[in-house]
Order: C-alpha cells, then structure tokens, then sequence
C-alpha cells in the first residue's frame, strides 16, 4: 500500500470512508461516542469555517473544530495551539458552529 496523500478529516468523514462498521464493533462504537454532526453537517461547517479566510485557522485546526463542536471561547482556544486568536475570530467560529 502506497500513500498517496495525507488529509486531516473529520470523524463523521472518517466514518464514511471506514465502510461498513457492523463488522468492525469497536471502531463503530468509537464513532458513537466521539463523533458529534453528521457527514453533510460536518462538510458544511468546514465550508464555512474555511470560508472566513483566516490564515490562522488551519486545515487541521478546521477538522477539530468539526470534531469538538466547540461553544466558548475557552474550548475555540484549546483547539488552537501556538495560534492566539482574537475575540473577533473567536466569536465568528462560535457563531457558525451554534448553527449546526
């Protein structure tokens, strides 16, 4: 098996690509308990994260954002490590994320 790429992704994408869990207990269970939106949710919320064009906010950044849900201020800064975001950015991602 080669790597072709490498691409942070979200749980709920990580549950699409994973197949068919009913075979795979654990890994389905797993999902259950840590994986907060659906798919389409998900994809959408990173749209719009990426939307906001801000340097700071990575890739991988935008997938924990997916993945955590985050809903104030103090869980948006511990997504971020090294990165200070301002009270501005912070509040656009808490905005969007209290859509979904």
């Amino acid at each position: 098996m080669n790597l072709i790429s490498r691409k942070p992704v979200a749980m709920a994408e990580a549950k699409i690509l994973a197949g068919n869990l009913e075979e795979r207990k654990t890994l389905n269970e797993y999902f259950k308990a840590f994986s907060k939106a659906p798919a389409k949710e998900a994809k959408k919320l990173s749209e719009e994260i990426s939307a906001l064009n801000n340097l700071k906010i990575k890739e991988e950044d935008i997938v924990k954002i997916t993945d955590f849900m985050p809903k104030t201020s103090e869980e948006v800064n511990k997504v971020f490590n090294g990165v200070s975001l301002s009270e501005e950015e912070i509040n656009s991602i808490i905005n969007i994320v209290k859509k979904y």
